[in-house]
């Protein structure tokens, strides 16, 4: 108990820093399973891949993965009937970074979408691997 007392400020960095390094594997299930630029290629190629982006008109007007539908994740609820006959195909989300695209894959499981992939760094990542965008 004395160590407790005489330690406090160490032992509470010690705490804050293994929920640091904890965090991100805790995170990583949450709006998963996440695929990396390399796996979504060969989802969108081998397996016809469905890219939805839902970032906001503005951002996806920027730049975008080719081919990828833009529906913004504040329409996402209200437009997901459109999706209705890509049920049976893989789905790949993306945002800007990953964050976005969490909640989505959580719409799109709830409205009965089963093979919902997270694109892991989001069009961030993709720009960064050298794969195409389109304005």
């Amino acid at each position: 108990m004395e160590f407790v007392k005489n330690n406090l400020f160490l032992i509470a960095v010690a705490f804050v820093s293994g929920a640091m390094l904890i965090w991100p594997l805790v995170r990583r299930g949450a709006g998963g399973p996440w695929v990396n630029t390399l796996q979504a290629t060969h989802m969108i190629n081998r397996e016809d891949a469905l890219v939805i982006d839902v970032r906001d008109a503005a951002e996806y007007a920027k730049g975008h993965i080719l081919g990828a539908r833009s529906m913004p994740l504040a329409e996402l609820e209200r437009r997901v009937g459109e999706l209705a006959k890509f049920k049976s195909r893989p789905v790949i989300l993306t945002c800007e970074s990953g964050n976005r695209s969490t909640n989505a894959v959580g719409i799109l499981r709830n409205n009965g979408f089963a093979n919902v992939h997270n694109l892991a760094g989001g069009l961030a990542a993709w720009q960064q691997a050298g794969l195409p965008v389109e304005k």
